[in-house]
């Protein structure tokens, strides 16, 4: 068996949280060559080189490739994936728009989001919103596997693979690059971060979320939120966790004013720490939580920030 990982690489970089933790996972599989595409891609190349366990590194660069179009991408990967029974990636929003795209080219199913390797043929992942495990035996001669990264350790530095650049093939052109529209931030990425704040539609208002941020802050953490308070205009998108946002497993996660929807649930309930903050005290979130304090998040958080000084 050889496994091809499809690295993530924003801007040139590797994305090495989310490619060294995919790495742990795709080793169970088999020895591993990794993927790095991009307009630029030859320093990503040489960051995954030096990642504990890689066996060759592929170095794919054409103007094609740099803004994360699914469909150049995934003719690229497709194209290479004749050499390997498992084609892996991270279970990021690159990844999921590129690798269904690629199990549609070669004619076999995509298996996401798993979260343990039983063997060969046999996964897990999770189902209805993370409330039951699915374990899936696939009979196709290739694999296409997105890894849900905050299942497994990252691989640590200490290796020195041997890196080709390899010949990419003609873009399909089914798809063109208008514009990036990038959030530039000095906290730390949301699904990498050791402490993520997140705060729920009981934080009532944009202005009041500013209490979110000023808390994560303090604490040199991420700021997260859920969906309801996203759908009312108080957080962006991008700051979303759960089942239809971000899947985040931090050291220690903070949730405010969220009553613990299951679709929340679905995208923290990994976190090592979990500390509730919220007025109800029905609320599920509770249920979830190591430490749980019912009481109004507008006195809470201040006296917080007060001890944190």
């Amino acid at each position: 068996m050889a496994v091809l990982l499809f690295a993530e690489v924003t801007d040139g970089h590797l994305g090495r949280d989310a490619t060294a933790k995919a790495l742990t996972g795709a080793r169970k599989l088999g020895p591993v060559t990794v993927l790095c595409a991009g307009a630029r891609a030859s320093a990503a190349a040489e960051e995954a080189a030096k990642l504990s366990g890689v066996e060759k590194v592929l170095c794919a660069e054409d103007p094609s490739l740099g803004h994360r179009l699914a469909e150049p991408t995934a003719a690229l990967i497709a194209e290479l994936a004749r050499d390997y029974t498992h084609i892996v990636a991270p279970a990021t929003t690159d990844a999921k728009n590129v690798m269904p795209r690629v199990a549609a080219l070669l004619d076999v199913m995509i298996l996401p989001d798993v979260i343990a390797i039983i063997d060969a043929d046999t996964f897990e992942r999770p189902i209805y919103a993370g409330n039951a495990i699915q374990t899936v035996k696939s009979s196709d001669p290739k694999k296409v596997i997105t890894l849900r990264t905050t299942a497994f350790e990252a691989a640590p530095e200490g290796g020195n693979a041997p890196i080709e650049t390899v010949p990419v093939p003609a873009d399909p052109g089914l798809s063109a690059w208008v514009e990036d529209k990038v959030a530039a931030s000095d906290r730390p990425e949301l699904t990498s971060a050791r402490i993520v704040v997140s705060g729920g539609r009981g934080v009532g208002s944009e202005e009041n979320f500013k209490l979110i941020e000023r808390l994560a802050d303090k604490l040199g953490a991420a700021v997260g939120a859920s969906r309801a308070a996203v759908d009312s205009g108080y957080a962006p998108n991008d700051w979303q966790v759960g089942q239809t946002g971000k899947v985040v497993a931090p050291e220690l996660y903070i949730a405010i004013g969220i009553s613990g929807a299951i679709q929340h649930l679905a995208g923290m309930k990994d976190s090592k720490i979990i500390v509730a903050i919220n007025k109800d005290e029905e609320a599920p979130i509770f249920q979830v939580a190591d430490y749980g304090l019912v009481a109004d998040l507008f006195q809470a958080v201040p006296e917080l920030e007060k001890k944190l000084g």
